[in-house]
């Protein structure tokens, strides 16, 4: 790490200069992050599937002079955006495997730019700027996902780290002895806010390198620690759902035994720090043994400790199964602007129906149409550039306006019940919470993805993607034939199932909330087309506006 920040001194970046990093997780992200804090640079991070406009964007508005890109396609994407960048003066590759084009002299590879890194004549310089260095120093920008409008760069002090460090040690139980997975893109500020606290702990820090690796990674390494979405968690529970449905006999009989034994011992006795009749802990040891700790295996959540999940709304249900098979999830709350955590469980006597209780230090109150609000050192000094932004986030008595609709249970637990802008009302004048029917209806195994339509029109409806794999074991089991994934979804058979599992797990609300009608669409809403921030967020306008011929067909 020290030769690379004698490398970025001796190319010539000044204190309170701003690089970037732009790369999936590897072990040189974070070698760049702490080389340029040596410096006193800032750091803004982009998600490694951001396309040549994002780039184009966010490296112009902070206007980073050194570009650090992972592989081919972020060197293929920042060297097309690199003409409409003048700050920017060089782009060091990690990976040598990356073929350059030919004629490109913006670019070079990172063990040749640390050549000027490796004699000490650039000691002195590094060595004075760490003595410089302020807890209010900038450290990050990191650009908010846009579902609507223009990104803005959230500025986040040392001292917003420094913080958050702090009153993570007063809540969480962890130890050298605990290895995490680092899973969610070092982009995402609740990776990089955890990684950097696992760091500061000595945790051993393993690197999932490939999104599409992380259940190998997860079995080969079987961390103890790892935060994620929780559209990961919902993915383990589909398929412990998948099984169960495939299960018969003797073997489901026993699963099912085992689900309630585990459910009953586990919420009722070991989440709320109460010791469990001995019948009971005899029996989940016995089942624990036998079904519950080989579907933790399978995940590769063998050694598992605890798990923190945010970014998302997480179901009840499914935060509920995890417990009873004896994933410890520690739920939360969190924003970039607010350096991640705001609230989150506890280690036990927490609310299932709640996001857990503020983090120490941290303030929340309800404000105007229930929007959460949060005070704290924790909080971001404003958006970059944007001043009437940044004074229209804040409160007059200096709370942070979240965005996010909720309250606060008797208990202290906070709960969201949905993101304001995101509320819509229906033709005849009902207000509907879309997110929280996505939630909901998503744990069905048969989904995979689902946006709920319904702003100014007569009813609800939704465009679901369907779970492939599972739908295809149901044709194979009712012997549906069919050509293609388009064919096999417009067979009445198939259309049939979805309106009954949609009637099942919307019973709990009320018929203006409930999906009228739906359709069922082959390709999956993706971050390339649009439809998904990197952050996997709906971009319901475009969205709306890509299918708008599939949505006013289900109002015809």
């Amino acid at each position: 790490m020290i030769t690379l920040a004698k490398a970025i001194a001796a190319f010539g970046i000044k204190e309170k200069d701003c690089c970037a990093t732009f790369t999936q997780n590897k072990p040189e992200g974070l070698y760049a992050d702490f080389a340029m804090y040596a410096n006193r640079v800032a750091v803004t991070p982009l998600y490694a599937t951001s396309s040549v406009k994002q780039v184009e964007y966010i490296l112009n508005d902070c206007k980073a002079r050194l570009l650090f890109v992972g592989e081919q396609y972020q060197y293929d994407t920042a060297l097309a955006a690199s003409a409409n960048i003048p700050t920017l003066e060089k782009i060091i590759i990690f990976d040598n495997t990356v073929k350059r084009e030919e004629g490109d002299q913006l670019s070079i590879y990172l063990d040749e730019f640390m050549q000027d890194g490796i004699s000490d004549k650039f000691l002195l310089v590094v060595k004075e700027r760490q003595d410089a260095a302020s807890a209010n120093d900038l450290a990050n920008l990191i650009y908010t996902s846009g579902t609507t409008g223009e990104p803005k760069g959230v500025m986040l002090n040392h001292s917003n780290f420094q913080f958050i460090m702090k009153i993570h040690l007063d809540r969480l139980k962890i130890t050298r002895d605990d290895r995490s997975m680092s899973f969610l893109p070092f982009a995402h500020i609740f990776e990089r806010a955890w990684s950097y606290f696992c760091l500061a702990l000595g945790v051993q820090i393993e690197i999932n390198l490939k999104p599409i690796d992380i259940q190998k990674s997860l079995r080969e390494t079987e961390p103890t620690i790892m935060c994620a979405v929780p559209r990961f968690w919902e993915k383990v529970y589909q398929a412990v759902m998948d099984k169960k449905a495939r299960s018969k006999g003797v073997v489901l009989a026993l699963m099912e035994k085992a689900l309630k034994v585990g459910r009953e011992y586990n919420l009722e006795y070991r989440v709320k720090n109460k010791k469990a009749p001995l019948g009971l802990s005899l029996q989940y040891k016995l089942f624990d043994k036998l079904v519950l700790s080989k579907i933790r295996k399978v995940a590769g959540l063998t050694n598992a400790n605890f798990f923190p999940c945010a970014g998302a709304a997480l179901s009840q249900n499914i935060n509920e199964f995890l417990h009873s098979i004896g994933v410890n999830i520690i739920y939360g709350y969190g924003l970039t602007e607010t350096t991640a955590t705001v609230s989150c469980f506890e280690n036990s006597g927490f609310d299932f129906t709640s996001m857990g209780t503020p983090m120490p230090e941290v303030e929340v109150k309800i404000g105007e149409n229930n929007e959460i609000l949060v005070r704290g050192e924790s909080v971001m000094k404003g958006y970059y550039n944007k001043p009437e932004e940044t004074a229209k986030a804040f409160t007059e008595d200096g709370f942070f306006r979240t965005g996010d609709a909720g309250g606060i249970r008797p208990g202290g637990g906070i709960y969201m019940t949905e993101r304001i802008k995101d509320l819509f009302k229906t033709a005849n004048g009902k207000y509907v919470a879309p997110q929280a029917l996505e939630t909901r209806i998503a744990e069905d195994r048969f989904i995979e993805q689902i946006a709920v339509i319904g702003d100014q029109r007569k009813f609800v409806s939704a465009l679901i993607i369907p779970a492939y794999e599972p739908l295809k074991e149901y044709a194979a089991m009712k012997n549906i034939s069919y050509n293609d994934m388009g064919d096999l979804l417009s067979k009445a058979e198939i259309k049939e199932l979805y309106e009954v599992n949609l009637k099942i797990v919307q019973s709990e609300f009320a018929s203006y909330e409930q999906v009228k009608r739906f359709t069922l669409l082959s390709d999956p809403f993706t971050m390339e087309s649009g439809e998904l921030t990197n952050t996997l967020k709906i971009r319901r306008s475009i969205i709306n506006e890509r299918y708008k011929e599939q949505i006013d067909a289900m109002y015809n």
